[in-house]
């Protein structure tokens, strides 16, 4: 399967962020994030979300990876014109981080392709000027 840009794939990815403050513990480093995903199928057919592969990636340089079915217990079909939004979170043992990774698709006719989730910074406020 060929790693394409989501947009070269007729799907397009838009990342929200928020530090949620209430939910982070600072004195023990833990900084809480939410994160909502917009993903909108410019496709002329239905595809549906198979898998994610989110690449997550610390101040520190500690690496985690997450693979699992669909997304939120979901493995939505999303048809031409249409999205699909969710929401999820995460902890970071530090300031500043970010996440990248692919959303594995299946279109109509069963062919499965890659949709490149884009690079996002998730960082504590006043982190980024």
């Amino acid at each position: 399967m060929d790693q394409k840009s989501a947009a070269d794939c007729g799907i397009l990815i838009r990342v929200k962020t928020r530090y949620l403050d209430k939910q982070s513990d600072i004195l023990n480093n833990a900084h809480a994030f939410s994160y909502t995903i917009n993903i909108q199928n410019n496709r002329n057919d239905t595809v549906q979300l198979l898998n994610r592969h989110w690449i997550i990636t610390d101040q520190n340089n500690k690496v985690e990876e997450v693979k699992g079915k669909g997304v939120v217990g979901k493995q939505p079909f999303i048809k031409p014109g249409e999205s699909f939004q969710y929401s999820s979170g995460t902890i970071m043992n530090s300031n500043i981080g970010d996440m990248h990774g692919s959303y594995t698709m299946q279109a109509e006719n069963g062919e499965n392709f890659e949709a490149e989730i884009p690079l996002f910074v998730l960082a504590t406020p006043n982190m980024l000027h």
